[in-house]
């Protein structure tokens, strides 16, 4: 998580050019945070799927397609941290301070979301696989949406153009969605073939990200 961190710090202040950024220090306070606090809570509950959260990125994936997905989410992840940075240092777009505070919440919101599904599921996996055993988990979120920890995720990519003060990075907001739908779907396909039970499930909870729309 230090890594990742550390990452983005140099995304946010290498671009501005200034540590004259409360919004991105605010944000990452935020980010590191309620990061740390998942990571403290999975070392002490459950390390394994700790373990499978390690395993991320385009590298891991197995099928060529899921590969091109993640390259293309990771590139709009970074893109999210540069352009906002880019925009604090050329005054590109102006957002009102009570946006701001919506994008922080909205990302606190999202970290939430993400926590309760891994507390519920000990098998999300970072990459798209099912393991030996592995159950239909129907409980808690899983309840309302069939995929919360991509809902949580979107909240908090949603948030972020906002806590970082930057419209124009609404633009990778948009590529990350596209990209999160894209593997949702893929991987849809996937449990359906693979998981016992889950075409069921599918035929129960309707709703993908967001409920009574999709």
């Amino acid at each position: 998580m230090a890594k990742l961190v550390g990452v983005l710090l140099l995304c946010l202040f290498l671009p501005a050019w200034s540590l004259r950024y409360w919004q991105a220090w605010v944000f990452l306070a935020l980010f590191a945070g309620s990061a740390a606090a998942t990571t403290w809570y999975l070392q002490r509950h459950d390390i394994e799927l700790l373990r499978r959260r390690l395993a991320a990125g385009p590298h891991a994936e197995k099928e060529r397609r899921q590969q091109v997905i993640q390259l293309l989410a990771s590139e709009a992840f970074i893109g999210m941290f540069v352009v906002p940075g880019f925009d604090h240092r050329f005054g590109w777009s102006t957002v009102p301070l009570p946006l701001v505070v919506i994008g922080d919440l909205l990302v606190i919101l999202g970290f939430w979301i993400v926590f309760l599904t891994f507390r519920e599921n000990s098998y999300t996996s970072a990459i798209i696989e099912t393991a030996e055993g592995q159950p239909v988990i129907s409980t808690g979120p899983y309840a309302i949406v069939r995929h919360p920890m991509y809902a949580g995720a979107i909240r908090m990519r949603m948030g972020t153009p906002l806590a970082l003060a930057s419209l124009w990075a609404l633009v990778c907001f948009a590529i990350m969605v596209a990209a999160i739908v894209w593997r949702l779907l893929d991987e849809e396909r996937l449990l359906s073939r693979d998981l016992p039970g889950y075409a069921a499930y599918r035929s129960s909870v309707m709703y993908r990200l967001v409920p009574f729309i999709w």
